[in-house]
């Protein structure tokens, strides 16, 4: 798979069918992995090249900034999850002012057919594209049968009753739903942050914590306590994470900080990976440091037996 920063003009052309999707692919959940799957498919069938055109940032931090939603996956979370796809070539496209304004024939006439040499479109059933979200399915029918593109559209993947999506993902984590937000994702929750100082109180409970910095624009989940894994510069580890208020010190800020089992060191400006697997219950308050540190034993205890059995796999 390879990266295009600069939009559809560095595309290699090379004569080979182009089959592409478009949109803004936040999570990469199995919605969106039925659709790279397609194109995937029927690129390797015509011999030709599969085409991921994506956005960044999310539309809505150029349509609306105030309704523009916390993010599933940051770019380099994107990135990752794609790679384990069949993709030839991810397009990240920036998302001006200016491509908001154009209008659903524009924009496939100049960036899919005009920049990729698209011969073939694949996208998800509830499709919307061009200025104010104007163009949908139909209208892709239309043009593809004017310019001499096929158009195909994924039918939703359901998790349970409902579709899978972005948005029911995100209700998911902001209700402390963390299951069936994995469920739909088809993987476990990514967090990534960056270790910052903190005040040193898991040290002094006996479980040292990495205080995490993490991107102004990811979207954090409910506030609890969970079973993760983590990677760092040092590799791989078990973890429990805590999200959110500290009651049992009064004054203390909330934080995101994980507690890697069996890790000896110092993290500082260390990037570390979260995958969140299981959580474990809400946040409470302690009478006392003692009683706090007399859960935090069993809420370790548990994330390893949670992490050991293998949980978190891919469904």
């Amino acid at each position: 798979m390879t990266l295009f920063r600069d939009g559809v003009s560095g595309l290699p052309r090379d004569g080979r069918p182009v089959v592409a999707t478009v949109g803004t692919f936040d999570g990469v959940h199995r919605g969106h992995w039925s659709v790279l799957e397609e194109i995937g498919a029927r690129a390797a069938a015509r011999g030709g090249r599969s085409v991921l055109v994506t956005f960044e940032p999310h539309p809505l931090k150029v349509v609306r900034p105030e309704a523009a939603p916390k993010l599933l996956t940051t770019p380099g979370e994107k990135k990752e999850a794609l790679a384990g796809s069949r993709l030839d070539y991810v397009v990240f496209l920036a998302f001006t002012p200016e491509l908001r304004e154009y209008s659903p024939r524009r924009f496939v006439t100049e960036i899919l057919v005009g920049g990729l040499g698209m011969g073939e479109l694949v996208v998800g059933h509830d499709h919307g594209f061009g200025r104010g979200r104007s163009g949908d399915a139909d209208t892709l029918r239309d043009i593809g049968a004017e310019l001499g593109f096929a158009v195909d559209v994924v039918e939703a993947v359901r998790a349970g009753s409902a579709a899978v999506s972005s948005s029911s993902i995100r209700r998911a984590l902001a209700e402390g739903g963390l299951a069936g937000a994995n469920r739909g994702l088809g993987r476990p929750y990514p967090l990534t942050g960056t270790v910052v100082a903190g005040d040193g109180r898991g040290r002094e409970l006996g479980f040292p914590t990495a205080n995490l910095s993490v991107h102004g624009d990811k979207l954090v989940p409910a506030e609890g306590i969970y079973a993760c894994r983590a990677t760092v510069s040092a590799g791989r580890f078990m973890g429990a994470l805590h999200i959110g208020p500290r009651p049992t010190f009064p004054g203390a800020e909330a934080a995101v900080e994980v507690h890697l089992l069996d890790f000896d060191g110092e993290l500082y400006g260390d990037e570390v990976r979260l995958e969140l697997v299981e959580r474990l219950r809400p946040v409470a308050a302690f009478g006392s440091a003692a009683e706090l540190a007399e859960r935090m034993r069993a809420d370790v205890l548990r994330a390893r037996e949670v992490l050991a059995g293998g949980r978190g796999a891919p469904e």
